[in-house]
């Protein structure tokens, strides 16, 4: 499941949904929505969380466990 891939990546590096949504230049609330699976996760958004925690889309996306 996405949204419990992102926020276990954001619990592991001891960073806020505030953190994490200043990162991307979107609000807590939308970042809320992805994170807790109420809206769809952006593929923008997808490609800027990989990068951010240097982890494959595949990892996030629950298809591969290698990160």
């Amino acid at each position: 499941m996405v949204f419990q891939k992102i926020k276990d990546l954001r619990e592991d590096n001891d960073l806020t949904q505030q953190d994490i949504a200043s990162e991307l230049n979107i609000s807590q609330r939308a970042y809320s929505h992805y994170e807790n699976g109420t809206r769809n996760l952006p593929v923008e958004v997808l490609i800027q969380l990989s990068e951010f925690y240097n982890v494959s889309t595949d990892y996030i996306l629950g298809l591969s466990s290698k990160k």
